[in-house]
């Protein structure tokens, strides 16, 4: 929820550095409200106070950081600090955010905004904040060691610069930042245009997230950060399936989705039931020359990509990443494949040995997520979610387009299951089966394999010709 408490008192009364410097106690006093978010929901659009005017995004499972307006800049405040965060109902992660939350909250502005940002380091080590993808002076860019000095505990550092450019962009820390990223802290940056754009048209809906990766050992919270690839938990704004909220749209609503990528792979992100074009990167809009239809976008590691498209089929339609390890929850990397292997008697041996024992994967790993077999506390099953069907067998990087011809325009409540017309569901064929029409040409080789053609075999044996050393042919 929202701490809101004298959240725009004090407008007004700080001059802030222009550099990325610490500042002083005196000065503290009258910061902007560091505004908390603890609600794993995704929260309303926030539309803004003040400033020129935009159409807000829509944070996935997350939120938008308010700001003040202090003599013409827009003021914020983010708190890196360790954060409690739900990946899903029955598992908790102990992880290191901004402002109660992991990722951090989204920072919306329009391009030509100057923009403060005052951050507090409530972390056990130093941090900083680079603003992935901006145009700004050299200062500000966030590299400790390098463009300043680390944000020490208990410091607070201000940033300003103007926001240039629009587009979609990202922020984190580059300070231990193996470390820092690997325990949830990144955000979402929002740069709106300032007017009509050739390149960035209107639309209806607008979603944002960030695509993350945790590896937390079965029954515990606290990531390990040494991992590279093998993660167990591929998450969409630290959340997993069936955490992650379903997004819910208007028939014929133009929507537009930024996804950014920071974890340690690229994901191709795919959706059913529509075409969609990439139009925009971190990089900026796409040129309408540079875009074509898609199903599937490939995010590589660092990247933002923006796709948009319009909802026109109803129904419930999958969104996931299309790699299949990314859509399992708590894989053990290290377990056999046993199907078709009959494990019947074995399993009855063991079961003697060792009480609630049960054979896994005999005949695929399916019944991995109806099996009710005890976890540790505070881990999910690999496989989890059910539809109106039954068992999607789902976990991870997936959620679910909703696309409603009575969804209001702005609301965006879960409207329930699709209901669908009759006749257009696959259903079970019970008549009479014709024989299945089966080819007789055997086929062939496009390089048939060649006999041997036969070869002279002429070798020489060492001493062959008496003392000389010579060789003899044989």
């Amino acid at each position: 929820m929202f701490s809101r408490r004298n959240f725009f008192r004090g407008a007004g009364a700080l001059t802030a550095a222009v550099s990325a410097a610490s500042v002083s106690r005196v000065a503290l006093a009258a910061l902007p409200e560091a505004v908390q978010q603890t609600s794993p929901d995704t929260q309303p659009p926030l539309a803004p106070s003040a400033g020129r005017p935009y159409r807000p995004v829509v944070t996935l499972n997350g939120w938008t950081l308010p700001f003040r307006m202090n003599q013409g800049v827009k003021e914020f405040h983010l708190v890196a600090e360790p954060v409690l965060r739900e990946l899903a109902p029955g598992m908790k992660a102990r992880l290191w955010g901004y402002n109660g939350q992991s990722p951090g909250p989204t920072i919306e502005v329009v391009e030509g905004d100057r923009v403060r940002i005052f951050v507090t380091n409530r972390l056990p080590e130093h941090t900083s904040v680079h603003w992935h993808g901006q145009r700004l002076p050299n200062g500000m860019d966030g590299v400790s060691g390098l463009t300043q000095k680390a944000i020490q505990p208990g410091q607070t550092y201000v940033y300003e610069f103007v926001a240039r450019r629009p587009g979609s962009f990202m922020y984190h820390p580059h300070a231990d930042e193996m470390t820092q990223m690997a325990m949830g802290m990144m955000g979402l940056w929002i740069t709106h245009p300032k007017g009509r754009h050739p390149l960035i048209e209107e639309v209806d809906r607008d979603f944002c997230f960030l695509l993350n990766a945790f590896d937390i050992d079965p029954g515990s919270a606290t990531p390990r950060i040494m991992t590279m690839l093998d993660f167990n938990l591929w998450c969409w704004n630290s959340r997993v399936f069936p955490g992650i909220d379903t997004l819910n749209v208007r028939r014929n609503d133009k929507v537009r989705i930024r996804v950014g990528n920071l974890t340690m792979t690229n994901h191709p992100i795919h959706v059913h039931g529509h075409e969609f074009t990439v139009t925009g990167t971190d990089g900026g809009p796409v040129p309408k020359t540079a875009r074509w239809p898609e199903v599937t976008t490939d995010v590589a590691v660092g990247q933002m990509r923006q796709v948009e498209f319009v909802a026109d089929e109803e129904g419930d339609w999958a969104f996931h990443c299309h790699k299949s390890h990314h859509t399992m929850n708590a894989m053990g990397h290290q377990v056999p494949t046993m199907i078709g292997v009959k494990q019947q008697d074995l399993a009855e041996k063991i079961a003697k040995l060792v009480p609630d024992y049960m054979a896994m994967g005999e005949s695929g790993m399916a019944e991995m997520g109806s099996m009710q077999m005890p976890l540790p506390d505070n881990t999910l099953p690999m496989m989890t979610g059910d539809g109106p069907f039954g068992g999607v067998e789902m976990g991870g990087m997936f959620s679910i387009l909703k696309v409603r011809k009575d969804q209001k325009p702005g609301d965006y409540s879960d409207p329930g299951w699709y209901r669908h017309p009759p006749g257009t569901v696959a259903r079970e064929w019970t008549g009479g089966l014709p024989d299945a029409a089966r080819s007789g040409t055997p086929g062939g080789q496009s390089m048939p394999r060649q006999a041997p053609s036969e070869t002279e075999l002429r070798a020489r044996k060492p001493g062959a010709h008496g003392g000389h050393g010579g060789h003899g042919e044989h």
